[in-house]
């Protein structure tokens, strides 16, 4: 997963970065709102934790334009705001989710999840499709009801392709997620990944569509 956090405060952008890193996510920051709405608006993102109270740019503005944009990336506002008119005026703007200060880390990573999860139309933290099933709250994964042991990368591949599952996903795109925006490996490195994921699965799971990437079918899709 691939996580923008936005936040001026540099301890809390800090605390926060490191928290979704042992979740395994990879995090980037911004800490204007100039600099937020470019990565927003250009960026692929599987969710934002958005502060409202930013220099150069509030969070409000960066989230209107965001969905005039139509970005749709899920975003999570982070506010010290209590009051039920700022709340009300998140959601109306796009916001998926708002959590006051001061909160814990728990929390707020697991509203990121629920969000994510919706965002994709799934509801539970299981997502099964043909005999692999994979859980998000504990990184684990089953091929016919056997657990499989999966490396870091392997599992960001592996759960990024079947939370998308249908849709075909090019190398670029999984290299940001699996190795992050700034990584240097190419397409080769993403080849052998999948290689290896194959073959621990031992499942028709993953497929290669040419020109397009690699796709994880859908339960009753004939057509790789």
């Amino acid at each position: 997963m691939q996580i923008l956090v936005v936040e001026d405060d540099r301890v809390l952008i800090e605390g926060i970065t490191t928290a979704l890193e042992q979740e395994d996510w990879i995090v980037q920051q911004a800490v204007t709102g100039e600099d937020a709405w470019f990565l927003g608006s250009t960026g692929d993102f599987d969710a934002v934790v958005l502060d409202l109270s930013l220099p150069e740019l509030d969070g409000m503005e960066i989230l209107k334009r965001w969905r005039q944009e139509d970005v749709t990336t899920p975003v999570l506002i982070l506010t010290a705001r209590s009051g039920w008119l700022d709340r009300v005026n998140g959601i109306n703007q796009g916001a998926d989710d708002y959590l006051a200060k001061p909160f814990r880390m728990e929390e707020l990573i697991a509203r990121l999840r629920a969000i994510m999860r919706r965002s994709r139309g799934h509801s539970k933290e299981l997502i099964k499709c043909q005999q692999v099933e994979i859980n998000l709250l504990d990184k684990s994964t089953k091929v016919n009801g056997r657990f499989v042991e999966l490396g870091p990368l392997e599992w960001r591949a592996l759960s990024h392709l079947m939370i998308n599952a249908g849709k075909a996903i090019p190398s670029y795109e999984l290299i940001d997620h699996v190795y992050g925006p700034h990584s240097e490996r190419n397409a080769n490195a993403i080849e052998a990944l999948i290689k290896r994921l194959r073959k621990k699965l031992d499942a028709p799971l993953i497929h290669t569509r040419r020109g397009a990437g690699y796709i994880v079918r859908n339960e009753g899709d004939a057509n790789p």
